[in-house]
């Protein structure tokens, strides 16, 4: 059940059954040579769309835009500052828990959200709080990142070894074109590839890993192998939603 393609009526009867909502949150930002700009968003979208299927869950709309500020040196990518994000999900948040929303799954495509997610949860918390919400005590938030469920890393490993590499992976470029065969890109890509830099400024980024990667091949990516990180991907998201929604 997609949030943006119900109605309130339907919305506030889900409410009477569960309190739960999963929302995607991506990035919109640079993945190389031959991966999408959306790839972050589009992971996350689809596999919170599945998962949502296959738990009965309200799915919420993908938060596209995420903090990427150290892609930004390359054309087409789009970021939040961390302050920004943080507000966007606790008024996120908000809205749903005026509504009776309590507990928040957030599947997430991005590990550079990671660290204000978390910060934005601790703001949204006492934020509710002030507000003397009569279920404040009650709301929480959780984040499931597909690209770190056990199974699909495990398979990442099998399949591409330590040419996974940690950005424009080839699991993440295999799973967009799982989801759009029609949008496969190709483009030469150098034996050499960039790896083992910490990450600081957006201009420093770009002189570090020039084309984008992080010690990744993309090359090896293939829509089979998308469908399986999918598959695995779901399964996975869905058994810790359930978990995390029967909860105390």
């Amino acid at each position: 059940m997609l949030l943006h393609l119900s109605t309130w009526a339907e919305v506030e009867a889900y409410l009477e059954s569960s309190r739960g909502i999963i929302i995607p949150i991506g990035s919109t930002e640079q993945h190389g040579p031959t991966g999408l700009i959306g790839t972050d968003a589009i992971a996350a979208g689809a596999i919170a769309q599945s998962v949502g299927e296959a738990a009965n869950a309200l799915v919420g709309p993908t938060i596209n835009v995420g903090m990427a500020l150290h892609h930004t040196s390359f054309p087409g990518s789009i970021s939040l500052r961390p302050q920004t994000l943080i507000l966007v999900i606790r008024d996120h948040i908000t809205s749903l828990a005026k509504a009776g929303f309590e507990k928040y799954f957030f599947i997430n495509g991005h590990g550079g959200n990671i660290a204000t997610m978390k910060a934005a949860f601790s703001e949204t918390y006492a934020h509710l709080s002030d507000l003397n919400l009569p279920s404040s005590d009650r709301i929480q938030c959780q984040i499931g990142n597909w690209f770190m469920c056990g199974s699909v890393y495990k398979l990442a490993k099998e399949l591409y070894g330590n040419q996974e590499g940690s950005h424009a992976t080839p699991s993440e470029i295999a799973l967009t074109q799982y989801l759009y065969p029609e949008a496969i890109k190709q483009a030469p890509l150098s034996e050499e590839v960039a790896s083992g830099y910490k990450i600081y400024s957006a201009t420093d980024f770009r002189r570090r890993f020039p084309d984008g990667r992080m010690g990744s091949n993309p090359a090896l990516a293939t829509p089979e192998h998308g469908q399986q990180f999918h598959e695995l991907a779901v399964k996975e998201l869905t058994n810790n939603y359930l978990e995390f929604l029967n909860s105390d």
